[in-house]
């Protein structure tokens, strides 16, 4: 049984996530991002990923976003910490329409103990794989996640992230790893022009 969203309820959700975003996540000041780049403003995302209502619309909207795309996939995932939620709101909107999409998670570095792996989750090897992000600076952490899936035997189709500060990483990505970047928001819809 198919629980597809339709476009106005897209569209909807799209709306009141875009809603949240600017009510709980936009904060105003002077701010170093996690590139090392100062800004005036920093949108702090894990607001609204780990938030229960904005987490399903998360879901929503990326999974609807990648499917509007023509993007097919078997799992979703990214570099730990941010893009942990992004994929587990992907793989759970997936879930509730009878779609197997799986996630996965990229540590910074490859562990030295254990299995030594650096994608944690069911393997990626040999599958088609979204890497995700909830925002982006310079697309340095989805870089490095494309490069360890890469190794470790995915075939990296896309990168999605929810919000592009219009800094250059959505081009840098599309350049670097040669797969399209798609993006929920620009910051112009969120009022920080």
């Amino acid at each position: 049984m198919s629980t597809e969203l339709n476009a106005p309820d897209l569209a909807t959700a799209r709306e009141r996530l875009r809603e949240l975003i600017v009510e709980l996540a936009v904060v105003r000041g002077k701010v170093t991002l996690a590139s090392g780049i100062d800004a005036d403003y920093y949108v702090d995302l894990r607001r609204i990923t780990l938030h229960h209502e904005a987490s399903r619309l998360v879901g929503q909207v990326m999974l609807g976003m990648l499917d509007d795309a023509g993007v097919r996939f078997d799992a979703a995932g990214g570099l730990t910490m941010g893009a942990d939620p992004v994929g587990h709101a992907i793989m759970r909107t997936a879930g509730d329409r009878g779609r197997a999409i799986d996630t996965f998670v990229v540590r910074k570095a490859q562990k030295s103990y254990g299995m030594g792996r650096q994608v944690e989750g069911p393997s990626v090897e040999g599958r088609d794989v979204v890497v995700v992000e909830d925002t982006s600076t310079t697309g340095g952490s989805a870089l490095t996640a494309v490069e360890a899936l890469q190794k470790a035997g995915a075939n990296v189709v896309a990168v999605a992230i929810i919000v592009d500060r219009a800094t250059g990483a959505k081009e840098r990505i599309e350049e670097t790893a040669g797969v399209p970047c798609l993006y929920a928001y620009g910051k112009d819809e969120l009022g920080l022009d």
